[in-house]
C-alpha cells in the first residue's frame, strides 16, 4: 500500500465502503479525473485543489503526480508502517485460521477489482467482461462461505491482468511478484504496484487533457478578471504604469557594459543583439521588457501590476534563482581567469566546482553575505590549488591566491564589474528566450554563461511558461493599454494576434 502526494485529493474507489478490513490505496482513478470540478480562478482567495491542477498542468508540460514517500523516522511514517503491518498481520491470521476467515480477503479482492476496472480504457470491453466474471463478488462470497475461496489462484489471475494493463516501466515489478508464493506478501505487493499503476493512469490522463486544461484555465481566469474589472475600473492602474515604464526603458539606449576579465575576447551573439537592439516599439517587445523588469522589482514598491499579483511568489522564486545563477557564473568566470583553460577544460572539475559553490551559496540565506562569500572564496581557491597539483600544473602563487580570494569575496557587491556584466548577460538571455524561445537562445549564449547552460535552460523555461500563460490570459487587457503607448504608425495592429 503506497501513499501519494495529496495535490488532488480525489475520491478513491473504495472510500464509500471503508471498514476495518479496508486497506489504504493510493492515487485517484481515471473516473475521478473525468468528474466535473469547479473552475480554476487565480484571482480569488480560496482556490480548490482541482483548479490548482488545471493551472499547473496547463503551464508546466512536465507536470505529473508523484508517489509521496514518508521518511521512515517521521511520526507519520512510523504510524503508517505500524498500521499497515497490523492490517497485513491480521489478514494472515484470518487465512491461517481453521476454518479460514475470508472477510478481509473479500474486501481486498473487491477493491482490487474496482482498481483494475478503473484502469481500463473505454474500448476494452472484452477485458472488462473477463474481470467482472473472474472477480464476481457474489460468487466469491459463496465460495468463502463454504471455505473454498482460492486466494492464490485469484492472485495469479490478477497478476496476469496487471501484466496486460501496466505501463512498460512496471513490467519488472509485476514479474517479481510472480515469484512470490506467500499469499499475504503477494496481495501486499499487488496493492503496492496497483498504486503505482493508478498514478501512471492519472499522469496519462493529465497529459492527454493538457491542452483542454490550459484553454479552460485561460478562459476562466480572463472572465473572472473581467468581472472584477467591471466592479473596480481602476484595477489596471498599476499594470498601466508597469507597461509605461517598460516602453520608456526600450526608448532609452542601453548603458555600455563595463569591462570584465574576458571582455576583450567575448563577442555578443547576433540573436542577443537582435533582441536587445533599439527598434520600433511593438507589443511583444514592451511586454518582454515589462516581464524582465519584474525580476528586478523593488520589494518596497507596492505598485505591482494587478495582472501578475497571483504570480508574484513564483516571480520572487525566479528572482532568487536568477541571483544565485549570477553569483555562480561570476565565481566560475573569475576562477577560470586565474586557473587557465586546461583546468576548466575538465568537465569533472567544473561540475565539482559548481556543486561546491551551489552548496556554499545556500549559506547566503542564513549568514551575513560577506562571511558566506569568504567561505566560498576560500573553498574555491583551495579546490583550484588542489586540482592544479593533481594535474601536475603550476600552483597559484601566494599573490594570485590572495587576488583570487579578494575578487571572489567582492562578487556579490552591486558595483562589482563581473557581477554587473554577468547579470546583464543573463537578462539578455532571458529576453532572447521571450523573443526567440529557449532552445534557440541556448544555441548562442553570451560569453561567461556556457558553464551554467543547464541551469539557464531551467530558469528560462520556467520564466517563459509563466509569461506565456499570463499573456494568454491578460493579452486583450494588455493590448488596450499598449494602444495608448505605441503610435499606430508602428504597425501595432499586426501584432494583436501574437498576444
Amino acid at each position: 500500500m503506497t501513499d501519494v502526494e495529496e495535490n488532488v485529493p480525489l475520491k478513491d474507489p473504495g472510500d464509500a465502503e471503508s471498514g476495518p478490513c479496508k486497506p489504504e490505496t493510493s492515487g485517484p482513478t481515471r473516473e475521478d479525473m473525468s468528474s466535473p470540478k469547479d473552475h480554476p480562478f487565480r484571482l480569488i482567495d480560496t482556490v480548490n485543489d482541482v483548479s490548482k491542477l488545471s493551472k499547473e498542468s496547463g503551464m508546466n508540460h512536465d507536470f505529473h503526480m508523484e508517489e509521496k514517500v514518508l521518511p521512515p523516522s517521521s511520526l507519520e511514517g512510523r504510524v503508517k508502517e505500524t498500521t499497515h503491518n497490523a492490517f497485513w498481520d491480521h489478514l494472515e491470521k484470518q487465512l491461517l485460521a481453521i476454518p479460514p476467515d475470508f472477510s478481509c480477503a473479500l474486501e481486498l479482492l473487491r477493491e482490487i477489482k474496482e482498481i483494475l476496472l478503473s484502469l481500463l480504457l473505454p474500448r476494452q470491453n472484452r477485458l472488462r467482461s473477463e474481470i467482472e466474471e473472474a472477480l464476481d463478488m457474489n460468487l466469491l462470497k459463496q465460495e468463502a462461505e463454504h471455505g473454498a475461496l482460492n486466494v492464490p489462484h485469484l492472485s495469479k489471475y490478477i497478476l496476469s491482468t496487471m501484466t496486460l494493463l501496466c505501463a512498460p516501466v512496471r513490467d519488472e515489478a509485476v514479474q517479481k511478484l510472480e515469484n512470490v508464493t506467500d499469499p499475504v506478501r503477494l496481495l501486499r505487493g499487488i496493492f503496492q504496484v496497483l498504486g503505482l499503476m493508478k498514478m501512471d493512469m492519472v499522469n496519462y490522463t493529465i497529459r492527454s487533457l493538457q491542452p483542454q486544461l490550459q484553454e479552460h484555465s485561460v478562459q476562466c481566469e480572463r472572465a473572472k478578471f473581467q468581472e472584477l474589472l467591471n466592479k473596480q475600473p481602476s484595477l489596471l492602474d498599476h499594470t498601466t504604469k508597469w507597461l509605461t515604464r517598460a516602453a520608456a526603458d526600450l526608448s532609452t539606449p542601453p548603458p555600455s557594459c563595463p569591462d570584465t576579465p574576458d571582455s576583450s575576447s567575448v563577442v555578443c551573439p547576433s540573436p542577443s543583439e537582435a533582441a536587445n537592439s533599439l527598434e520600433p516599439l511593438s507589443p511583444k517587445m514592451v511586454l518582454s521588457q515589462g516581464f524582465l523588469n519584474l525580476l528586478l522589482w523593488d520589494p518596497e514598491d507596492e505598485e505591482f501590476p494587478e495582472t501578475l499579483l497571483m504570480d508574484r511568489a513564483q516571480l520572487q522564486e525566479l528572482e532568487a534563482q536568477l541571483r544565485q545563477l549570477t553569483i555562480l557564473a561570476s565565481v566560475l568566470l573569475v576562477a577560470s581567469s586565474f586557473s587557465g583553460s586546461v583546468l576548466f577544460g575538465s568537465p569533472q572539475f567544473v561540475d565539482k566546482l559548481k556543486r561546491i559553490t551551489k552548496a556554499l551559496m545556500e549559506e547566503l540565506k542564513s549568514r551575513p553575505e560577506e562571511e558566506a562569500m569568504l567561505t566560498v572564496s576560500e573553498q574555491v581557491s583551495q579546490e583550484i590549488h588542489q586540482s592544479l597539483q593533481n594535474m601536475g600544473l603550476a600552483a597559484l602563487s601566494s599573490d594570485n591566491t590572495a587576488s583570487l580570494i579578494g575578487e571572489l569575496q567582492n562578487i556579490t557587491k552591486k558595483e562589482n564589474c563581473v557581477h554587473s556584466v554577468i547579470g546583464q548577460r543573463i537578462h539578455l538571455f532571458l529576453k532572447c528566450c521571450l523573443v526567440l524561445g529557449v532552445q534557440r537562445s541556448l544555441l548562442d549564449l553570451p560569453g561567461g554563461l556556457t558553464l551554467i547552460e543547464v541551469e539557464l535552460a531551467e530558469l528560462g523555461q520556467k520564466f517563459v511558461s509563466l509569461t506565456h500563460h499570463n499573456q494568454q490570459v491578460f493579452g486583450p487587457f494588455y493590448m488596450e493599454i499598449l494602444k495608448t503607448l505605441i503610435p499606430p504608425a508602428q504597425a501595432l495592429e499586426t501584432e494583436v494576434g501574437s498576444l
